[in-house]
């Protein structure tokens, strides 16, 4: 019932998305209304106190403002988007366990290892590939891949090792993945292309990424390691691997900004659209196509099932900010960010603050980068820049390292078995680092 209603409800959007007519939105509106009763008795934790507060929030404002009852349906739109990439997310997960991708980069981390120094940079290599591909599921399957070997070090330096090498790698393989919803979302609000922020987040990833190597090779270079080798690894058949997943990323990328220019409805939703087509094209490709549909749909099926948190905190967190903004209370603090719109700095550096203190308090990024946008609003057309779009990625998905309330963080605390907050506090300091060195190089460029 539930993946009945999930489904039906991002058909009718995607749908809706290529007819301007109200009758559709109106058929979303009552199908969210009832996704977010069937999600509000499956959502658990933080998503599910996060919910219930946006969703009371909302429901009070929409309320206390002089509007029809029916124009309630009207306001679900906002998030549906992003539910709609969760929701196609697995079709490309699958094809890297079909392809054995996962397997044969793993083997990397088990050959010729003889030091921690080393050991960091392949956990990092092959967390950040893949990272892009199969997204939150690739923490616990490091994790699980490394247990043995780092069972050899006091458990307060494994954990250290387990939080800075993963969580930071899979944040830094975010900042430039198509795939990833903060990415496209920011891309849309600024209105620019993937193209245009590629280079620059790339090139920001590997200043980073050789920053965090030269700081491990100093800590961990005289930790020795033992690690049996099972079996001989063949690089010749590792590398084609890595060729292919980089070749399917690079047509992915070129299919997406050729559709997004073609149809016009944002690079997010040019991704929803050709995920499902590229990772059927990939099971071709790799002459598995039979072997992928039989992998595919019942894990596409266990993970909508699980999709209840996303939709019913998603959903709630789209009417608060939309009834926030008709009510006009940020009208305070949009008059704060447009006394700096001058001041591109001070800016930015207000941006990173922000989605600091959100991440503590218990906001998802992406609820706090649509808050953002309706804080912005008035002064978007004069600050979507490159630079802004650079500070909004960085900024939004440092999260990943830090936040005890991330997903990430949370997944990696519960394999641990510690305090996410302790994760977070591992992590802080390189966040910030990252955060701002972003904006120096953001407001470089804004200067030229």
């Amino acid at each position: 019932m539930t993946i009945f209603i999930y489904t039906l409800l991002i058909i009718l959007y995607i749908v809706s998305r290529f007819f301007t007519d109200l009758f559709f939105s109106y058929c979303i509106g009552i199908l969210a209304v009832v996704t977010l009763f069937l999600s509000l008795f499956r959502a658990k934790g933080l998503y599910l106190i996060s919910g219930i507060c946006f969703l009371a929030i909302g429901i009070l404002l929409f309320l206390t403002g002089d509007r029809p009852w029916y124009a309630f349906l009207l306001h679900f739109e906002s998030m549906l988007g992003v539910l709609s990439l969760f929701l196609v997310l697995p079709f490309i997960n699958s094809i890297i366990r079909v392809g054995r991708y996962d397997i044969n980069l793993g083997l990397l981390l088990k050959n010729e290892v003889d030091r921690l120094s080393k050991l960091y940079k392949r956990s990092f290599l092959v967390t950040h590939f893949l990272g892009l591909f199969l997204n939150i599921a690739t923490l616990p399957l490091l994790k699980k891949s490394l247990d043995r070997t780092l069972s050899q070090l006091p458990k307060i330096m494994a954990n250290r090792y387990y939080t800075q090498n993963i969580l930071r790698s899979y944040a830094l393989c975010l900042t430039w993945s198509p795939m990833e919803v903060m990415v496209s979302t920011s891309i849309d609000l600024t209105n620019k292309e993937y193209y245009q922020i590629f280079p620059f987040m790339f090139s920001i990833a590997i200043i980073t990424i050789l920053s965090d190597w030269m700081l491990s090779y100093f800590k961990y270079r005289n930790v020795p390691l033992v690690i049996e080798n099972s079996s001989e690894i063949s690089y010749k058949k590792v590398y084609r691997k890595i060729v292919e997943m980089l070749f399917m990323l690079f047509l992915f990328i070129v299919s997406v900004s050729l559709l997004q220019k073609v149809i016009d409805r944002g690079f997010l939703f040019a991704v929803v659209l050709l995920i499902i087509p590229i990772s059927i094209v990939w099971a071709l490709y790799i002459r598995k196509i039979r072997r992928y549909f039989s992998i595919t749909i019942p894990h596409w099926k266990e993970r909508t099932k699980g999709l209840s948190n996303y939709f019913f905190m998603f959903l709630s967190a789209g009417l608060f900010v939309e009834m926030l903004s008709l009510s006009g209370h940020l009208t305070f603090l949009q008059s704060a960010f447009r006394s700096i719109t001058d001041q591109t700095f001070v800016l930015f550096l207000m941006v990173g603050g922000y989605f600091l203190f959100t991440s503590f308090i218990g906001f998802h990024p992406l609820v706090s980068l649509t808050l953002l946008a309706e804080l912005l609003k008035p002064i978007l057309p004069e600050v979507s820049t490159i630079s802004f779009t650079i500070v909004l990625i960085s900024c939004s998905l440092a999260t990943v390292m830090y936040s005890p309330f991330n997903l990430s963080v949370s997944i990696l605390s519960d394999e641990l078995k510690i305090n996410p907050y302790r994760l977070g506090l591992w992590n802080i300091v390189f966040a910030i680092f990252y955060m701002l060195l972003n904006i120096f190089i953001a407001f470089s460029l804004n200067s030229i």
